[in-house]
């Protein structure tokens, strides 16, 4: 039997907004990363174009297993600045702004067709 605070693997982003994600039955409220396996809080900047390698922890991780990192941005997506960019990709991973919606949406196909990725997401109002 799954407790509520280890949902089953792996994770299913169900819904968004109203500050927050429901992932595989649990409300999250502010910003996550959602992992394969699991879903962490998350400490972005304000600004997104502060963001640092820093701020991708979780995802260098070499246990998260992640290739592809979707940056949901909240309502607009913001472009990563070219010096993280190559720093992700020296770690072996690809990073696509998006809006959050959009992020959520395509974690779920991505996780669906067996691809190692991971969101970080702003939440929607």
């Amino acid at each position: 039997m799954t407790s509520p605070l280890q949902p089953p693997s792996p994770q299913v982003i169900q819904t968004y907004g109203n500050g927050g994600f429901t992932v595989s039955g649990i409300r999250h409220n502010g910003p996550v990363v959602v992992l394969r396996h699991q879903t962490l809080p998350w400490a972005p900047p304000h600004d997104l174009t502060n963001l640092t390698a820093a701020h991708f922890a979780a995802v260098l991780d070499p246990a998260a297993e992640v290739s592809i990192v979707l940056l949901g941005c909240g309502a607009r997506a913001v472009q990563v600045n070219g010096a993280l960019r190559a720093e992700l990709r020296a770690a072996g991973m690809t990073v696509e702004p998006m809006d959050s919606g959009a992020a959520c949406r395509t974690f779920n196909l991505l996780l669906l067709e067996g691809r190692r990725v991971a969101a970080m997401l702003i939440a929607l109002p």
